[in-house]
């Protein structure tokens, strides 16, 4: 069964209109989650290298 909104549709400037407003507003959801992957990918590379090379003497 399909459901249609109460609300009207959109015209297509309306569309364009709230596309621009989000494409102004920028990346910044993709360099935050970048950014924690980053952070993730770093302390694991340390904790190995810690953990495995330092504790094995071959610094």
């Amino acid at each position: 069964m399909i459901v249609e909104p109460d609300t009207p549709v959109e015209t297509e400037a309306a569309n364009q209109q709230r596309v621009e407003a989000i494409v102004a507003r920028g990346p910044g959801g993709a360099f935050a989650l970048a950014g924690v992957a980053l952070a993730v990918v770093m302390l694991i590379w340390f904790a190995f290298y810690f953990l495995v090379f330092v504790a094995r003497g071959g610094a």
